[in-house]
């Protein structure tokens, strides 16, 4: 290829950007929810290892297909619900959910009614069910305090003034201050046997009732309406028109074939999205297409060095690691509040979604967020009821 034909400098800068964003942001919490599963370390390796993949060869390949920047992540929302349990359900019973929760994103893809009858899902309790469950990891960051005031204190203030500064850059620079800190500290190193590579080590789902309802289905539901729904928007916005059906398809196909490897999900990127969909990435629209290929070919760069990348965050302190969480979620937990209450009818519903997701009660083997939105719907039928009876 000629040099006249590469992209400009800053489609390069603008899928670099991203990429350090989507990982450095909410790699931390992906390596919590595989210690919360019970996933050893070679497994949680091959959790990050396999999620890059997914991120990274198909996004290439629709961006290149499709002639528009398809960016793809891994589902941040779906992590925290995976962090948040406390079924104790065992890593191959988790594989099997992560599996069940792929295979509905194709369904979602292939059976348009579907796709229209998840849209329909009222964003309250969606958000609400969201927030209920990123609602404990923030309350962990300041329980840090206590115990490592120097730490929690020093990076909520980093982090408070790059959001003023440079929003986009305030959890790269929050990782950057942490690993500093520790590393003055002598607490910075990697798991004992960790390779330079990254390793894919697969496991034999273990399909339980118990995981498809408390982990499979709210962990669609949330990819779903907190990922893939809103990547849709950003591609709209960029004056794009994606195949719904194919994009959701495609990243629950690989969803589905990764899962056993820990994918627990992967699915259209939003905030990332942004960065690569926009004419700041590339001036022309018919070429923006370019972006979308060298991000993933990025995040397949991130893939190859995964294992000592992963390391870092597995060998952290539980504490800087509970800090750096609960920072990377401050955000979408302000968003998931203000979408619980945009519609005023529905806010008491979402109230009782939110409170019972966070309680983190678990009924009958069950988790909380089954129940958060069992609760929701419940209670907007009640009022939708009684109002037909009036």
């Amino acid at each position: 290829m000629s040099s006249s034909r590469l992209p400009p400098p800053a489609s390069f800068s603008a899928a670099a950007v991203a990429t350090v964003i989507g990982f450095g942001g909410t790699v931390a919490l992906i390596v919590q929810a595989g210690q919360t599963l019970g996933a050893s370390p070679a497994q949680i390796i091959s959790m990050v290892t396999a999620l890059c993949l997914g991120i990274g060869l198909p996004g290439a390949v629709l961006s290149w297909r499709l002639k528009m920047p398809v960016v793809l992540a891994w589902s941040t929302p779906g992590a925290a619900l995976l962090a948040a349990s406390t079924l104790g359900l065992g890593w191959s019973t988790a594989v099997g959910a992560f599996v069940l929760a792929g295979l509905l994103m194709v369904m979602t893809g292939l059976v348009p009614a579907l796709g229209r009858l998840a849209e329909r899902i009222p964003a309250a309790i969606a958000s609400a069910m969201l927030a209920g469950v990123l609602l404990p990891f923030c309350l962990k960051l300041f329980l840090v305090f206590p115990t490592d005031m120097a730490l929690a204190a020093g990076l909520l203030a980093v982090f408070l003034i790059m959001r003023r500064v440079a929003a986009a850059w305030a959890l790269p620079v929050v990782l950057v201050a942490a690993f500093a800190v520790l590393a003055l500290r002598g607490q910075v190193g990697l798991p004992v046997g960790t390779g330079l590579f990254g390793e894919l080590s697969p496991v034999m789902p273990a399909f339980d009732w118990k995981a498809a309802i408390s982990l499979a289905l709210p962990l669609y539901l949330v990819t779903l309406a907190s990922q893939n729904l809103p990547g849709l928007v950003v591609l709209r916005a960029a004056g794009y028109a994606p195949p719904a059906g194919k994009l959701i398809f495609w990243g629950g196909l690989t969803s589905t074939l990764l899962a056993p490897f820990g994918a627990h999900g992967v699915n259209l990127a939003a905030i990332t999205a942004a960065i690569c969909t926009g004419p700041e990435a590339h001036p022309d629209q018919d070429l923006r297409w370019t972006v979308g290929v060298l991000y993933g070919l990025i995040y397949l760069v991130v893939a190859l060095f995964a294992a000592p990348l992963a390391g870092l965050f597995i060998a952290m302190p539980i504490g800087a690691l509970a800090v750096i969480t609960g920072l990377a979620l401050i955000a979408p937990l302000t968003g998931s509040l203000t979408g619980m209450m945009g519609v005023a009818e529905d806010r008491e519903a979402a109230v009782l979604t939110f409170a019972a997701t966070a309680s983190g009660v678990a009924l009958f083997g069950v988790g909380s967020a089954f129940w958060g939105l069992a609760v929701g719907f419940i209670a907007l039928a009640a009022r939708r009821w009684i109002r037909a009876r009036a």
